[in-house]
C-alpha cells in the first residue's frame, strides 16, 4: 500500500501544530504560592497573600472555619501578581479554608482553597489566690499583657506548580514524531523502483 506524499506531510503539520500550539491553550496562570501555605500551622494571622504567576484581576478571597462559618475579612486588594487581603480579628484555635477566585490574564476564572489551622492566640492562665494573700495585699489591677503578634514566615511558601509544558505534551509530540517519520520512510521505499 503506497502512502501520498501529501498524506506525510498532513501528518507532520497536524503534529506539529499540536506540539506549537498546545503549550499556549494550556497556559492558563495558577496560584503559585501563598501565605498561609497549604496545609501550615499558624499562631497568627495579619494578611492573607496569594502569589500568582501571571497578573490577575477581579480578586474575591474569603475565609471559613471548621463550622463552615465566613470570617470576616477586609476587601482584598490586587498588585500585579499578588492578592492580599486583612484578616481583621485574631482567629481562634481551628482549621480553616481559605477560598479564592480570580481572572487570570487570559480572561479565565480560576479558583481553589487552601486549608490551614490557627494555633489562636494565647490567653493568659487565670490563678487562684490565696485567702491570707487576699487579706495582706491591697488590691491591684491586672497588668495587660500583649504578646507580639509571630507573624508566619515571611518567606510564602509554594501551593502550586504549574511551570513549564506537561510532560504528556512531549510525549506525544514524540509519539507523532515518530509516526511521521514511520509514514515518510514507508512512503519512500514505495517509490523506489525494485
Amino acid at each position: 500500500m503506497a502512502i501520498a506524499p501529501r498524506s506525510i506531510l498532513a501528518a507532520l503539520i497536524c503534529g506539529l501544530l499540536v506540539v506549537f500550539c498546545s503549550p499556549a491553550a494550556l497556559a492558563h496562570d495558577s496560584l503559585k504560592a501563598s501565605s498561609p501555605a497549604k496545609d501550615a500551622t499558624v499562631t497568627s494571622l495579619d494578611e492573607i497573600e496569594l502569589e500568582f504567576t501571571s497578573r490577575v484581576r477581579m480578586p474575591f478571597v474569603a475565609l471559613r472555619d471548621a463550622g463552615d462559618r465566613q470570617v470576616d475579612l477586609g476587601e482584598p486588594q490586587v498588585e500585579g501578581k499578588f492578592v492580599r487581603t486583612e484578616v481583621p480579628e485574631p482567629l481562634p484555635a481551628g482549621k480553616y479554608v481559605i477560598a479564592w477566585r480570580v481572572v487570570s490574564s487570559d480572561g479565565h476564572p480560576i479558583e481553589g482553597e487552601i486549608p490551614f489551622t490557627a494555633e489562636g492566640e494565647p490567653s493568659p492562665e487565670p490563678s487562684t489566690p490565696t485567702p491570707a494573700a487576699e487579706q495582706s495585699t491591697p488590691p491591684s489591677v491586672p497588668a495587660e499583657t500583649t504578646a507580639p503578634a509571630a507573624p508566619e514566615s515571611s518567606a510564602v511558601a509554594a501551593a502550586e506548580a504549574g511551570d513549564g509544558i506537561p510532560g504528556w505534551i512531549w510525549v506525544a509530540a514524540a509519539a507523532l514524531a515518530l509516526v511521521g517519520v514511520g509514514l515518510w520512510l514507508a512512503g519512500s521505499r514505495a517509490k523506489r523502483p525494485e
